[in-house]
């Protein structure tokens, strides 16, 4: 196991408000958390919203094995069109993150090219060689969940 690294790898949303993505590699395994967006500052004529660099998964997108949502807010789940042209995984998210999820994936004709799947805090799921562990936080929008990962390299938190 020495050669094999856990890898935790922010493609946005570290240190700034929005366009949160969190990447976590094992072992040729990804576990992508939230695709978010960012609204621009005022400044910024003629962009809509800013998306994260998802340029790292490119040649590994065959190692992605699922993407979990932690809740409904915009940068948490405004680009996960963009994701999903890059990248098939099935999708987790709680039920009323998963019916927002919906409607945005209806809008944009993805909603019958995914695989979506409810999950509620408490349960506990196996994605690739991640454990993945919901549990209830409380946030502005109802139905948030933290992740707790066991790996083989050790346990993660993500709230």
């Amino acid at each position: 196991m020495k050669d094999k690294k856990l890898r935790i790898i922010p493609l946005g949303g570290l240190g700034e408000v929005g366009k949160n993505m969190m990447v976590y590699e094992y072992d040729q395994q990804i576990l992508i958390v939230d695709a978010g967006l960012m609204f621009p500052e005022n400044d910024m004529l003629g962009i809509d919203y800013i998306i994260p660099d998802i340029e790292y998964l490119a040649d590994k997108r065959e190692w992605v094995k699922g993407i979990v949502i932690t809740h409904g807010h915009e940068d948490h789940t405004g680009a996960i069109h963009h994701l999903l042209e890059q990248v098939n995984a099935p999708i987790y998210a709680t039920p009323l993150t998963r019916g927002l999820l919906e409607v945005k994936l209806s809008r944009g004709g993805l909603i019958n090219q995914v695989r979506l799947h409810t999950v509620q805090a408490g349960e506990t799921v196996q994605i690739g060689k991640f454990q993945v562990e919901f549990f209830h936080v409380c946030h502005s929008v109802p139905d948030g969940v933290g992740l707790g990962f066991t790996t083989p390299a050790g346990l993660i938190v993500h709230s």
